[in-house]
């Protein structure tokens, strides 16, 4: 039982601390402002591709770990840079205001996720299962209801934002979604979670949803006060089986 409980505690420690990032920084430009990007690669003969969209203070290097890890596994990531080269909002005011922003120019949003895309592709990502957190999952359903020119194989949004802006809408020729949703997030409400379930339904979309007992927003941030291991173990292990069945099926048709 001591040598369990040990492994148990190296295992959690590992996971807090952050390790010597392994990808690079990709600089791209739009519209004449500079973004930095991350890219990842694996070692090893690659599966597929994944775009990852960050939260509300911008790249850093909890996507960049995530990215890792999904590079670890065999698949070439690219995280995308939503707020531009160096802008990463500090404040709750500062990250207020980078997200609000985007939430009120949503031509913008859409313009920048075309950017960063653009840029995954110059990178040898192809047809890549998009996953974002938080603000980046609110980011994700964007894209799944206005759908551009690289082809996706699934969204992924983890306690992201799932309301519907007034005048979008899910259309019935879009790859699968996967939500992960906390029980006890107080930023988005289960009525929003049940209010997106009910348009996937309309849509007739392929989708997976799982909520999480206890979970708050943000229980997958390593080293937060909201972190929650078992819901962060439950949706990565979830999110895992997602990707395998995604991108196998699109790799199948290429």
């Amino acid at each position: 039982m001591m040598k369990q409980t040990m492994r148990r505690l190296a295992a959690v420690t590992c996971l807090f601390s952050l390790p010597v990032l392994a990808g690079e920084q990709i600089d791209y430009q739009w519209d004449n402002e500079m973004f930095s990007g991350y890219l990842a690669t694996p070692s090893s003969v690659e599966k597929g591709s994944v775009v990852i969209i960050h939260d509300w203070d911008g790249l850093t290097e909890y996507e960049q770990q995530r990215a890792d890890m999904l590079a670890e596994m065999g698949y070439r990531v690219f995280a995308l840079d939503m707020f531009g080269k160096g802008n990463r909002p500090q404040t709750l005011e500062a990250k207020r205001a980078a997200t609000g922003a985007l939430y009120k120019d949503r031509a913008r949003m859409q313009a920048l996720i075309q950017a960063g895309m653009e840029a995954a592709k110059s990178q040898g990502i192809e047809a890549p299962v998009v996953a974002g957190y938080c603000f980046g999952g609110t980011v994700t359903l964007e894209l799944a209801r206005n759908p551009q020119q690289m082809p996706v194989s699934g969204y992924a949004s983890f306690h992201g934002g799932l309301e519907t802006p007034s005048g979008q809408a899910y259309s019935q020729d879009i790859a699968s979604l996967f939500i992960a949703h906390g029980g006890a997030d107080k930023a988005v409400p289960m009525s929003e979670f049940a209010q997106l379930i009910n348009e996937l339904e309309a849509a007739n979309l392929d989708y997976w949803s799982q909520v999480y007992a206890g979970a708050p927003h943000a229980f997958t941030v390593f080293g937060s006060k909201r972190y929650r291991e078992q819901a962060d173990k439950q949706s990565w292990q979830a999110f895992n089986q997602f990707l395998s069945e995604q991108l196998s099926v699109d790799l199948a048709n290429q």
